[in-house]
């Protein structure tokens, strides 16, 4: 979490992916887009097997765990859609059920914290079906907590007010006991981006019209338009993982201090009676489990003690080739946990922020930060939001993002054009944040973007500039993208109240809702944290992410290119957001590399915008901002808004909207 330790682990990524198994020490999950039923290109360590999506996994680790604690933002108890072999499987979240309370005849409770939005309303403010989940799981031996974003009692009430208002729960974990050698059981976790919501699943094609009633029945999710309006779906593009190993206890441990923290309320003596379905003590102690693997951590009031690691929990011997190193990194403060030590010295021994008031784990921005100055070739990342550094913007330098994502970004740049070497740095965003793209708030979100992208092009113009540079350009070492997708459509629109521009031109957006990152090859970091204030600044959003190396797929340890896991992540993604693979891609700092996949993404752009259907060559377009030598950001000739939707490409501020909201 905290401790500056990293874990021998055994780890999955997924991204839209295809189960990858290697020696049984990691499994890679990855999907990689097919042509004419055949892979565009063969990447060594990647073994190609039959697709079998994220949800599915879940399901069936939920399915044979004896135990499970979820901490979750969204959770809709409806239908789940599974596709495995090509085959889709309508799945009603009844039968999830069953597999959550099927293990009352071992004896255990599961425990279930989900974010709280609203509790007057059915839906929830955010319409993550909070309340409904709660109904659902009634009468039953599942304890479903929502949990409101409570800020520390030690703070004003205005404060507090402010905290609970504006702010909410976005982490996403699951953990589950899996099967371990012998008759034993371990803990497993799952993390990242991915909601258990509607509209979540998709497959690497990201339908628009296709399979409405097959694979997406009862889950199309459109929330872009007015109710009544005939659109395409909206596709999603997100990132996940499974963790197992010493980090997973890390995850384990995150629940038991939200869980402590939600339920304290309970010690008020006259709730007693009303909350004793749901009190601390209904978390099992796993420690005192003999046959599940567990390390002896304690959570109490003022501290949280965790043991060394232990050797058993270990999937892979250190010298194994596909042994990985794995550590669990969090955004979220003394009033969304219980455990944090009250000694400011003890406080600082584990790298945690202590005012007054607060405690402070903000090691999801540290990641990024070590992450970002350790960087020597090239930096991919695909994120939901990309703001920040607000005080080295044009303007707006008060708006209060003041995260060092973005600058230290812009400064690793700087500094490879200044010592002579080729770096570049890749960014997938979506088209626009999820809903209508000309309302106040969408505008103002905007505007911070693109006083970021500004921001980090004229650090870089400066640089070039000052190196004398000529004839290089900014784009040669920054660039931004969005996923996007055209598809021919049968469908009638005689039964709709109005048929959007969307659908009349066959074309959508992918919405981008991953947290990722990925540097030079060897090292990933994934999951919830979005590049704004909210998910970094510790006080604010809950968030939590995990990074992972192969200590034997490294730059320092092969002395070249490393060829691991974490490459062919990357060249998965890569294969599936540009419909091909090419030589070239296998050295992302090459200037080679960045003009070749500009190219796609220009003319992906272009294919995307004509009136005339045209299909796209993968997903991947540029994204709709021109940038001049000297760094200035502004909107593609004749594109000043977003196709069909309109709304300014970037973005305009608001007088009346607080900026800690957007921020």
């Amino acid at each position: 979490m905290n401790r500056g330790l990293l874990h021998k682990s055994f780890l999955r990524l997924e991204g839209h992916g295809k189960l990858i198994h290697d020696g049984g020490q990691v499994m890679f999950l990855v999907f990689l887009r097919k042509k004419n039923g055949d892979l565009l290109a063969n990447i060594p360590t990647l073994e190609r097997t039959t697709t079998l999506k994220l949800l599915r996994k879940i399901a069936y680790a939920l399915h044979l765990a004896h135990t499970s604690n979820v901490v979750l933002c969204n959770l809709k108890p409806t239908n789940i859609l599974i596709d495995d072999d090509g085959c889709a499987l309508m799945c009603d979240f009844g039968s999830a059920r069953d597999a959550f309370l099927s293990s009352s005849s071992f004896g255990f409770t599961r425990a279930y914290s989900v974010k709280d939005n609203n509790p007057s309303r059915e839906e929830g403010l955010m319409g993550t079906h909070d309340e409904e989940t709660k109904k659902f799981f009634k009468h039953s031996s599942v304890i479903c907590v929502l949990s409101p974003r409570y800020a520390s009692s030690k703070l004003s009430i205005m404060k507090q007010q402010v905290v609970g208002t504006m702010f909410t729960h976005h982490q996403k974990c699951i953990l589950v006991d899996t099967q371990a050698p012998g008759n034993n059981r371990k803990i497993t976790a799952f993390l990242g981006g991915l909601d258990l919501c509607d509209g979540r699943y998709d497959t690497p094609e990201h339908r628009l019209f296709c399979d409405l009633d097959t694979v997406f029945k009862d889950d199309f999710h459109q929330p872009n338009f007015p109710a009544g309006t005939k659109a395409p779906r909206e596709p999603w593009h997100d990132l996940h993982c499974r963790i197992d190993g010493p980090a997973a206890y890390d995850v384990l441990i995150n629940f038991a201090q939200r869980w402590r923290r939600a339920t304290k309320w309970r010690e008020f003596s006259f709730l007693k009676k009303t909350m004793s379905r749901w009190h601390d003590d209904a978390m099992l102690k796993i420690e005192r489990i003999s046959w599940i693997l567990s390390p002896a951590f304690a959570v109490s009031k003022e501290r949280t003690e965790i043991p060394e690691d232990d050797p058993e929990l270990y999937v892979s011997r250190e010298d194994h080739p596909e042994n990985w190193h794995v550590q669990i990194f969090r955004s979220i403060d003394s009033g969304s946990v219980q455990g944090f030590p009250r000694s400011i010295a003890v406080a600082e021994e584990q790298n945690l922020i202590s005012s007054k008031y607060l405690v402070v784990d903000k090691s999801i921005e540290a990641a990024y930060i070590q992450a970002i100055r350790s960087a020597q070739h090239f930096i991919y990342i695909e994120n939901q939001y990309f703001l920040g550094s607000s005080y080295a913007w044009p303007s707006y330098k008060d708006a209060g993002a003041d995260h060092l994502v973005p600058m230290e970004l812009a400064l690793k740049i700087a500094s490879k054009i200044r010592s002579k070497e080729r770096f570049c740095v890749y960014v997938v965003l979506p088209m626009w944040p999820e809903g209508d793209p000309k309302s106040t708030t969408m505008q103002e979100i905007l505007y911070w973007q693109s006083q970021t992208m500004q921001m980090m092009y004229q650090v870089i113009a400066r640089e070039l500039k000052s190196m004398q540079l000529l004839d290089s350009h900014p784009l040669d070492y920054l660039n931004f993208y969005c996923l996007g997708n055209r598809e021919a459509n049968a469908q009638s629109s005689s039964d709709a109240d109005k048929v959007s521009d969307s659908f009349k031109f066959q074309r959508f957006m992918i919405y981008v809702h991953a947290k990722g990152m990925i540097i030079d090859d060897e090292y990933v970091v994934l999951g919830s944290a979005n590049i704004n204030q909210r998910s970094l600044a510790g006080s604010k959003d809950t968030e939590i992410a995990m990074g992972a190396y192969q200590p034997h797929h490294s730059w320092a340890k092969k002395q070249q290119h490393p060829r691991g896991q974490v490459y062919g992540y990357r060249m998965s993604l890569w294969a599936e957001h540009l419909g091909m693979l090419e030589d070239c891609f296998q050295e992302p700092e090459a200037l080679e590399c960045v003009r070749r996949v500009n190219e796609v993404a220009e003319d992906n752009w272009k294919r995307y915008t004509a009136d005339n259907f045209t299909e796209l060559n993968g997903h991947l377009l540029k994204y709709p901002i021109q940038v001049d030598a000297d760094g200035k950001v502004g909107s593609l000739p004749d594109f000043e808004c977003f196709p069909d939707l309109g709304g300014k490409i970037v973005g305009n501020p608001s007088p009346t909207i607080p900026d800690v909201l957007t921020t």
